[in-house]
């Protein structure tokens, strides 16, 4: 079993975790929430960080500022399009993006989303876990290791994932706390 090759594979998904709870719109203005925002320029689906800067105005507001004045319509109505929750004005220095305050509904159901995304995420790992043990079940059928280096590596095995939801889980906690702020 080679853990280093074990904890990659966590660590991607603990990453893309990341991002997806960057993703979850709190009432901080954050960057991150135009990642999976594309706009058409020059016929192809760019995205909106290749072709504008985007800067955090205040706690409550990005501006993005188009590289290229002519496609600030488009980037404009890629934000719109994309069902943000947001408000979007357009102004002679690029798109202002205001974050409007979260009810108590919205709060809860953001919750609740960054929930699923834990759980989709423990599902990952769930899965890497049993394809790993059925790798090591085999090795030892082959008569590749013994019993008691299977039990040895299934433990080690255990205790990575443990340690791997556990700092999901403190990730989850925090992405809670930052949405009822």
């Amino acid at each position: 079993m080679d853990t280093k090759q074990i904890k990659q594979d966590l660590d991607i998904i603990t990453e893309w975790l990341r991002k997806e709870f960057q993703t979850i719109r709190t009432g901080m203005a954050s960057p991150a929430i135009l990642d999976g925002v594309k706009a058409d320029l020059y016929g192809a689906m760019t995205p909106l960080s290749q072709m504008a800067s985007i800067s955090i105005e205040g706690p409550k507001s990005l501006l993005v500022s188009p590289y290229d004045k002519s496609a600030t319509k488009a980037i404009e109505k890629s934000i719109i399009d994309s069902d943000l929750g947001v408000s979007v004005v357009g102004t002679d220095t690029g798109i202002r993006i205001s974050f409007p305050d979260l009810t108590a509904d919205r709060r809860e159901m953001l919750g609740k989303i960054a929930k699923q995304k834990l759980e989709d995420a423990k599902v990952s790992i769930r899965k890497e876990r049993d394809d790993i043990r059925q790798g090591l079940q085999k090795q030892e059928k082959d008569k590749e290791i013994s019993k008691d280096e299977l039990h040895t590596q299934e433990q080690n095995l255990e205790e990575i994932i443990k340690k791997t939801i556990s700092d999901l889980e403190v990730m989850l906690k925090a992405k809670q706390e930052e949405i009822t702020l």
